[in-house]
């Protein structure tokens, strides 16, 4: 807990999701007056929306293998999450009064399986610290003396200012990268998709198999293997094995063009288990029944199999079978991914968050160029980047006792 000011500032948070409303909380905690602009007419649309099928806040894995799944951003980002971790996400949850539980598969999930009762919590708390929001209120830049502009031609000037406006994806929920523009002189890494779907190929036959589900399966990439399962789309794959691997074979196909793919359809039987069953006479039954009745393969398997051989793969069926080549030739379009890759340089800031060459000036969630698989690491890291420039904001503030407004 943060002890409460004598001397309260002005805070503005741009952007009403989990990041922005974190940092809201921990500033209106120190004493500080706080106003919430978000440009949507009510706060945390994504929130809700990842909610609605059950809101996976967080993962109860080991530590190592937790800070792992952020990659490039591991050191960065690993005081940050030791500052909020994802038990205290679930102690932030439970003073919220949603009780979680923890799945087989390690998420940790909300009782009551949605955002809806979480988010109305949330924003009670924030009403009663004094936090303003300021709805339909659309941020569009900020200038060298740190007076905030605003689309409907007002301006504020706070004495400190975090930005969380989320990254690309989901547009329609208001996050859609156009702040990238109104930075000149930090450096932002392209927005690219990020746990997304890639496109495929696919002759006429396989298009038939639109939205069939792959279970039970196991993908391989560049060394990498993930087991789960994907969807077969008129367009190409996705589902949450392909989000796993999408890092990756994003840059593939960046550096290459297109990358392969390979998927094995039957990761719990040995290549040569697979071909004592084929070893079966086939007689007067078709290559489809065939591969049903002894490799047990769905429908949606065998056509992937069938695609693979008419597209010229040789061998043996078991072998092909446990490594059918897809080539995929572009991931999904922005507006269709989970998440953003890319965003303001990490290099640019503070180990507080705020950006070294703009004092006053915080940033936090996925606005930042960081990012993770799904699984509750996209949460967990957006609630904590917000916990770390909401404590960085406080900590300046008390540092600037005495100034009237930030320096430009």
């Amino acid at each position: 807990m943060i002890a409460s000011t004598q001397h309260p500032r002005e805070v503005a948070v741009i952007g009403g999701g989990p990041a922005g409303l974190m940092a809201a909380e921990i500033v209106a905690r120190a004493g500080h007056r706080v106003t919430v602009h978000e440009r949507m007419p009510s706060p945390g649309r994504k929130f809700l929306l990842a909610g609605r099928g059950g809101l996976n806040l967080t993962h109860s894995e080991p530590q190592d293998r937790f800070l792992a799944r952020y990659a490039e951003a591991t050191d960065f980002l690993s005081p940050i999450l030791a500052a909020f971790s994802p038990s205290d996400v679930v102690a932030w949850c439970d003073g919220l009064g949603q009780p979680t539980f923890t799945g087989s598969s390690g998420r940790v999930f909300p009782k009551a399986m949605k955002a809806s009762p979480l988010l109305r919590a949330w924003l009670a708390r924030l009403e009663g610290l004094g936090v303003r929001l300021v709805t339909r209120s659309h941020w569009i830049g900020r200038d060298a003396a740190g007076t905030l502009h605003f689309a409907d031609g007002t301006t504020a000037q706070p004495d400190a200012t975090v930005l969380a406006l989320g990254g690309a994806s989901w547009p329609r929920l208001g996050a859609d990268g156009a702040w990238t523009s109104a930075l000149p002189g930090i450096t932002i890494a392209p927005l690219r998709a990020a746990n997304c779907g890639f496109a495929v190929p696919w002759s006429a036959h396989m298009r038939r198999h639109a939205g069939s589900p792959l279970k039970r399966i196991a993908l391989h990439h560049q060394g990498r293997v993930v087991r789960g399962e994907a969807v077969v789309t008129e367009a190409g794959l996705e589902g949450g094995a392909i989000y796993a691997l999408s890092a990756s074979l994003r840059e593939a196909i960046a550096r290459d063009g297109t990358t392969t793919l390979r998927i094995d359809l039957r990761p719990d039987l040995s290549e040569a288990d697979l071909t004592i069953r084929l070893a079966s006479p086939r007689g007067s039954s078709s290559l489809s029944t065939h591969l049903k009745r002894h490799a047990v393969l769905s429908p949606v398997a065998i056509a992937l199999v069938q695609e693979a051989l008419h597209q010229g793969s040789d061998g043996a069926l078991a072998a092909l079978i446990k490594s059918v080549p897809v080539t995929l030739t572009a991931p999904f379009s922005l507006d269709r991914a989970i998440s953003t890759a890319g965003g303001v340089a990490l290099g640019e800031l503070t180990p507080e968050l705020m950006v070294a060459s703009r004092p006053g000036l915080f940033v936090a969630g996925e606005m930042l160029d960081w990012e993770a698989p799904t699984g509750g690491y996209l949460l967990t890291a957006s609630l904590a980047t917000g916990h770390a420039a909401g404590r960085g904001v406080v900590a300046w503030l008390d540092g600037n006792e005495g100034r009237e407004r930030p320096p430009a």
